[in-house]
């Protein structure tokens, strides 16, 4: 049974989980300093679009599934939008749009498939998912353990009433399609003058791939190691979201939602808020690119 528990109003019944659905919102910031991290979706865009597209609040949990695999059984009727991974959505045997405002009845089946490109489709009801909140947030952080546990099969997830659920401003919303090169901006970070000269704009001139162990955690990156000059070491430092760490290999290491509150390796650079949320869709195989922010 997932944290969200059995919903006496008629929630969602999973019928099959697939490899990782968890239950996400926009995260518990304003916590480091008690060593909790934010979590929270990983693309906050299509989280944000997802809900909006239902009439919820930006702020309102919904499901992330991380490569697909999730069928679902609605216990009332409801709103719905999946946003995104490129990925097929099948709703009572036919198969539905992304980016839209889709009406479901009691008793009808959504079916989020594996993407063709991406890796995190994000599944909005009107009304929002419930489960109980932690330091503001119902998400759940895989690393710490806080919040609802993964969503697994047979499990009941339980919804937030609809009944003042705004019309939506938009039903159907023009996304760019999504592909296998991510490009991001980069600012430089608090330990730069731990490598040689000239390795910040070695990282921002060449390609890496994201390597399969990359998970909410962390985004591995395999490519050219980076030259770490000087070989001290470090006390544990805070990290920030998207921070780019580069461990003893001297391939970078992006920290994600859910990564630890401190570190041990020189953080060489940060991602631009606003382009993180493209990482959470980087998919293993995928192309990175680096671009010094101006």
């Amino acid at each position: 049974m997932s944290g969200a528990g059995r919903d006496p109003r008629g929630g969602l019944r999973v019928l099959t989980a697939g490899p990782l659905t968890t239950i996400q919102d926009l995260g518990r910031a304003g916590h480091m300093d008690v060593g909790v991290a934010t979590s929270g979706a990983l693309d906050a865009r299509s989280h944000r679009l997802a809900n909006r597209l239902v009439g919820n609040a930006e702020s309102c949990a919904t499901l992330e599934v991380t490569f697909g695999g999730l069928e679902v059984e609605f216990g009332r009727p409801a709103a719905i939008a999946v946003t995104g991974a490129d990925a097929t959505l099948v709703v009572d045997g036919r198969t539905e749009g992304l980016n839209a405002r889709i009406r479901v009845r009691r008793g009808s089946r959504v079916r989020i498939g594996a993407p063709r490109a991406g890796v995190r489709s994000y599944l909005a009801v009107s009304g929002g998912v419930d489960a109980p909140e932690l330091y503001g947030s119902r998400s759940t952080d895989l690393l710490s353990g806080l919040g609802p546990e993964p969503v697994t099969d047979g499990d009941h997830v339980a919804l937030c009433d609809d009944d003042e659920v705004s019309p939506p401003d938009v039903e159907l919303a023009p996304v760019a399609p999504i592909g296998h090169v991510w490009t991001v901006r980069l600012h430089r970070g608090p330990r730069v003058d731990f490598f040689a000269d000239g390795e910040f704009e070695a990282l921002c001139s060449r390609p890496y791939r994201v390597d399969p162990r990359s998970n909410r955690v962390g985004l591995r990156l395999d490519g050219e190691p980076l030259r770490r000059v000087d070989r001290g070491e470090l006390p544990s430092e805070g990290i920030a979201d998207g921070a780019v760490e580069v461990p003893g290999d001297g391939r970078p290491l992006v920290f994600l939602a859910d990564h630890p509150t401190t570190g041990g390796y020189p953080v060489i650079a940060v991602v631009d808020p606003e382009d993180l949320p493209l990482l959470g869709q980087a998919g293993p195989g995928d192309e990175v690119r680096f671009r010094p922010a101006p």
